[in-house]
């Protein structure tokens, strides 16, 4: 029993008083996925753990079981964090293709926004709110332009997992760059300069495509290259418009 009208004893610890005047304020899930992001941010999708983001609290994982059952859900929520950003429009059966593209472009700013974040939405299915809102939007503007609803689900998990790759990719590329200690520029000149050499001094006679096409191999940056995967995507969904499921 403590007697909140008494001083604290010189011989505690500052910061381990158990009186209600120095107890630590509750936490919430909001600041928990907020701290996760800032450490995925700074150190990367594998620092995130229970006991990693416990610390930034000065408190123990325990604190954290009382709002996070564990680090899936914890995983979960960071996604649905970045589902948030996503914009998702009214579906126009007339424009449903680009409406798709505008919502992958959206996911994928999200993600790249956000590290290497993309990695816990792989081998995953999120089913917080942020990601149903997501999904059901792009699920309704595939449908109003007339693609059946399997066709559908199966073309939102094509394009996800797209997108999601890509993302993470960019974020190992990110790291690499980093370690490198040049510009983004300078590493992609380098690096692709030298795989470019690499195809063209090989044989001929074994690899008579790869050293005589190697400038088209290494062309095009990382953004015209996921607008071309999206246009293989969902250009190829038309065929479906009007089949049965």
């Amino acid at each position: 029993m403590t007697d909140d009208t008494l001083p604290t004893p010189p011989w505690r610890t500052p910061g381990r008083a158990r009186n209600a005047r120095t107890a630590r304020p509750p936490l919430d899930r909001e600041q928990i996925v907020d701290a996760a992001m800032r450490i995925v941010a700074e150190e990367g999708i594998d620092a995130v753990s229970m006991r990693r983001v416990a610390q930034v609290f000065d408190t123990g994982p325990s604190t954290l079981y009382a709002h996070i059952a564990n680090k899936d859900e914890l995983l979960q929520l960071m996604i649905d964090r970045v589902n948030a950003d996503i914009v998702v429009p009214e579906p126009d059966p007339d424009r449903w293709q680009e409406q798709v593209k505008e919502v992958a472009r959206s996911t994928y700013r999200a993600l790249t926004a956000h590290g290497d974040v993309a990695r816990a939405a792989l081998a995953n299915i999120p089913t917080g709110p942020g990601a149903l809102r997501t999904a059901e939007g792009l699920l309704a503007i595939m449908i109003a332009g007339g693609l059946p609803p399997r066709v559908a689900g199966w073309a939102m998990d094509r394009i996800f997992l797209y997108i999601n790759a890509d993302a993470y990719e960019g974020a190992l590329y990110g790291a690499k760059v980093q370690e490198s200690g040049k510009s983004m520029d300078e590493y992609v000149a380098a690096f692709y300069g030298q795989l470019r050499d690499y195809f063209k001094a090989l044989p001929p006679a074994r690899f008579p495509n790869l050293s005589a096409h190697a400038d088209a191999l290494v062309s095009g940056g990382g953004d015209a290259r996921f607008e071309f995967g999206l246009d293989m995507l969902v250009d190829g969904l038309a065929r479906y418009v009007g089949t049965r499921d």
